[in-house]
């Protein structure tokens, strides 16, 4: 099959529907998921072809949706939830965090619970409190849980494929701000690996890190610094928890540089981890040290001042510059 052009949003939505005829025992669950079709329309026409029973309009109630879907896991379903914004996922916290990512530990490997949860996440969108925060550090912590976000149509496809079919809980992050871009996606190509970070630019003076969201930016201030000589390498981490560091080291080791972006505050954020990391690996490779760019340490700002506190095309230049003046 050729590959299709499409919207990350609707490469969500014919991952899942894949999933669902493919897999009885896969649930989609939500709120107004199924006859809404999600307030991003993700899951559109998902209930009308396969029923209330696999995709379920439940309460608003976060805590119990994950909740359930821990007992329909432990009954060998594999539910898929959505939690509606990123703001909205703390009820559910205690439920995953002490429930879903101890459950295996705790039963010695003997129970499994391949629970997706899925949670639009990230600014840009002009949205008010509560719906543009990227708490993706606080779940990438937590020992037990994958966590993972593309940041393309091909990656969504093929990554919530495989996170629906992995027997540890996923906490998909999905860049809600880029679910209107387009991209080339093949249903029968081989996909990456699911924690594999990627080369998605190839370069020679400095490596770019980011996921999700901020993968666009890198590659937008990467052909911007081409303009004034410089290459630099874009690296697609895919992958927060875990963090395939042997890619990012391969290539801070060519360009002894590196420059680590996300949205999330960079306070204690998945940058700080990566930084360090980086820098016991890289130590005698590095010619400047490990910047990090990211969104402040406050509060999501209000809708008119979010391009302020999100990191933009000039924020990742001038640490870029900030790298090549060491």
């Amino acid at each position: 099959m050729a590959a299709e052009k499409m919207a990350l949003a609707k490469a969500i939505n014919e991952s899942l529907r894949k999933a669902l005829e493919t897999d009885p025992k896969v649930l989609i669950m939500g709120e107004d998921v199924g006859k809404l079709g999600g307030v991003f329309r993700v899951t559109d026409g998902l209930q009308k072809d396969f029923g209330e029973d696999r995709v379920i309009d439940t309460p608003l109630a976060e805590s119990g949706i994950v909740g359930t879907a821990i007992g329909l896991a432990l009954r060998g379903y594999r539910p898929v939830v959505e939690i509606q914004f990123d703001g909205f996922v703390f009820p559910a916290y205690d439920q995953i965090v002490t429930q879903l990512a101890k459950m295996h530990a705790r039963s010695l490997g003997k129970i499994k619970l391949p629970v997706v949860v899925r949670i639009p996440y990230g600014g840009g969108i002009g949205a008010v409190e509560h719906h543009s925060e990227s708490p993706e550090a606080l779940f990438a912590h937590v020992a037990g849980l994958k966590v993972v976000s593309p940041s393309n149509a091909s990656d969504a496809y093929w990554m919530m494929q495989q996170a629906i079919q992995s027997d540890d809980p996923v906490i998909f992050f999905e860049p809600k701000r880029r679910y209107w871009d387009k991209g080339e996606v093949s249903t029968e190509a081989i996909p990456d690996p699911l924690h594999g970070a990627r080369v998605v630019r190839e370069g020679t003076d400095l490596t770019l890190v980011a996921y999700g969201p901020m993968v666009k930016v890198c590659l937008e201030a990467a052909a911007a610094a081409q303009e004034e000589g410089r290459s630099l390498e874009v690296v697609d981490l895919r992958s927060m928890s875990p963090i395939d560091f042997d890619t990012v080291q391969s290539s801070v080791e060519r360009t002894r540089r590196l420059v680590v972006v996300h949205e999330a505050p960079v306070f204690l954020g998945t940058g700080a981890e990566i930084a360090a990391r980086i820098t016991e690996r890289c130590f005698y490779h590095l010619e400047a040290p490990v910047l990090r760019v990211g969104g402040y340490h406050a509060p999501y700002p209000p809708a008119r001042l979010e391009e302020e506190y999100l990191p933009g095309l000039d924020r990742v230049l001038d640490a870029v510059d900030r790298s090549l003046a060491y």
